[in-house]
């Protein structure tokens, strides 16, 4: 006979774990949003390498 699934002493470890650990991953990531991406104001990695140029490869 096949087991369902984990057993008692599992699923509660389990459960424990989630209770103390919460939820580890959000349901959307920040690459799956349009947050950052070309928002004026912002600053990417680009403008800071621009920014810190130094003055004799100006």
């Amino acid at each position: 006979m096949a087991s369902s699934g984990p057993d008692p002493a599992e699923r509660e470890r389990r459960r424990k774990a989630a209770e103390l650990l919460g939820d580890l991953l959000p349901s959307t990531t920040t690459d799956e949003t349009d947050e950052g991406w070309n928002e004026p104001g912002g600053t990417s990695r680009d403008e800071e390498y621009l920014r810190d140029v130094p003055p004799h490869h100006g």
